[in-house]
């Protein structure tokens, strides 16, 4: 369980790190379907890849850490669920979005669950001598 959590948690650091860049460098040409959505949305989206990434630069730190912190892993999750719920919200209010970003949302709302079962894995296991625990350095 502990190498799970620090492989996804690894996982979603670098995912995040990634897709926040490609937005910041495409813009408006990285989200399906709003390649022609005008200059303030292009910034917008732009700021809010540079969050994204910054939002993976968190999940690394976390990552790094010896153990990975179960209140970080909960929080960061948190915060990606209440993305999904976000979308749900857009989707009850507006309708059906481009179908890569239903599939965006059922990521969204299938992953957090998943990290809050695994969030005290690595705590768990070196308090219990159950699991060897790789130093993540």
């Amino acid at each position: 369980m502990a190498r799970a959590l620090r492989a996804l948690t690894r996982l979603m650091g670098w995912a995040c790190v990634a897709i926040g860049v490609f937005h910041v460098a495409l813009g408006n040409a990285a989200i399906p379907g709003a390649a022609s959505a005008g200059t303030t949305i292009d910034s917008w989206g732009r700021f809010m890849g540079a969050s994204f990434a910054g939002y993976g630069l968190a999940w690394l730190w976390a990552a790094r850490q010896r153990p990975i912190p179960a209140t970080a892993v909960r929080w960061l999750a948190g915060v990606f669920l209440l993305g999904g719920a976000g979308r749900l919200l857009s989707l009850t209010v507006h309708g059906r979005p481009q179908w890569f970003q239903v599939v965006l949302t059922v990521i969204e709302l299938g992953l957090p669950p998943l990290f809050f079962w695994l969030a005290d894995a690595e705590e768990r296991a070196l308090r219990d001598g159950a699991e060897t625990v790789p130093a993540g350095r």
